[in-house]
């Protein structure tokens, strides 16, 4: 008999979200180190918020960040966009700890409590709380470690980098806005140090090498342990010439913060330079650095190369790629939405949380062998 779609849907219905949920769905790994990641910052939660009983209560802050974990996770375009799709996703629900009846939250709580959650600096130690899962379970390395940086486009058109002298643009004649002009930067010249964008200060022109075009950017500072493949740090600075290589001491030194003991750290040839591998002589970690001989001498010596380790890190320091492409295309990292220094560092840390917990819930996934 053929069935009949039914016109008058039921007026009472008793749901709980969990018994829908796949008990093998990855995101309830996920959400149990997020949960317990989390419950590590609650005395920093209570230090943000009046005390009970004084004004109106807030979004809780766990939820804003597992929100954004999920927008990380699942590709989502905008936090808009994710609260449209909060009100009838099931799956989301249940992550945020919501249930069907509460209603979502508008998309204005994420930017009206960022400034709150930038002043603690909410997403450094959430990421640290994850990577703190990972080393509790004894997947990090604790002494062999890769490093690479990759270019963040910036939320900023190349329209706005102007000379840093030039008087405010007259309006125009059509009504339309005066920053979006023609511009033919044909024959010009130039630089960060007489532009500066007009939309977002803090990017800077850069290209990622020679032949291809310059964009406003950040540069985000990637530290990997080798043996899983999972971030210890990720750091986004302004995009300039040297930034791979003047921030290696500052993700040494914060990495031995955290408890890690470096001895080695594998990196491409942009590293191999006599300043930065007497900087890492000089903190205790050899350089396994690949070389770079085009027209000069390399900084690293035959001692170094000839190694076993040496070449065990050039072939797992490639996994750092990896992570870069996961975290632009599946994170959203390509080209930031967020304007400023310190947001778009604020976000990076989320994504590369959004990583490490996808890693954790892979490797701890895996049978290990009795």
């Amino acid at each position: 008999m053929r069935g009949r779609t039914k016109k008058q849907a039921s007026m009472l219905a008793f749901v709980n979200p969990e018994t829908l949920i796949p008990s093998d769905h990855p995101l309830r790994t996920i959400k149990r180190f997020a949960d317990a990641a989390l419950l590590e910052l609650s005395t920093l939660f209570d230090e943000m918020y009046a005390a009970d009983g004084q004004g109106r209560a807030s979004i809780p802050p766990e939820r804003l960040l597992k929100a954004s974990l999920l927008i990380s996770l699942y590709s989502v375009r905008s936090e808009r966009a994710f609260c449209e799709e909060l009100t009838y996703h099931l799956l989301f629900r249940w992550f945020l700890d919501m249930d069907l009846l509460e209603p979502s939250f508008d998309h204005s709580t994420f930017s009206k409590n960022r400034a709150r959650l930038l002043r603690h600096r909410v997403s450094r130690e959430f990421f640290d709380a994850v990577v703190l899962q990972a080393d509790r379970l004894h997947l990090l390395s604790d002494e062999h470690f890769s490093v690479d940086g990759t270019l963040i486009e910036a939320a900023a058109s190349l329209k706005s980098f102007r000379p840093k002298d030039e008087p405010p643009p007259p309006k125009r004649p059509d009504g339309g806005s005066p920053s979006n002009r023609w511009v033919d930067f044909h024959g010009q010249k130039r630089s960060n140090a007489t532009h500066q964008s007009t939309t977002d200060p803090d990017a800077r022109l850069c290209r990622k090498g020679p032949g291809k075009e310059a964009r406003l950017s950040y540069m985000g500072q990637a530290l990997m342990e080798n043996r899983h493949g999972m971030l210890v740090d990720f750091q986004v600075t302004a995009a300039t010439g040297t930034a791979e290589r003047d921030v290696v001491p500052r993700l040494i030194n914060e990495a031995r913060l955290r408890g890690f003991h470096p001895r080695t750290l594998g990196a491409d040839k942009g590293y191999d330079t006599l300043e930065c591998v007497r900087t890492l002589r000089a903190h205790g970690v050899t350089p396994h650095v690949a070389q770079n001989t085009t027209g000069r001498r390399s900084a690293v010596d035959r001692r170094t190369t000839i190694g076993l380790g040496y070449v065990a890190s050039q072939k797992v320091r490639k996994r750092i790629e990896e992570i870069f492409g996961w975290m632009k295309t599946v994170g959203g990292l390509r080209k930031t939405r967020y304007r400023g220094l310190e947001r778009v560092d604020f976000a990076g840390y989320l994504v590369a949380a959004a990583y490490n917990l996808v890693r954790l819930a892979r490797l701890t996934s895996i049978p290990t062998l009795p």
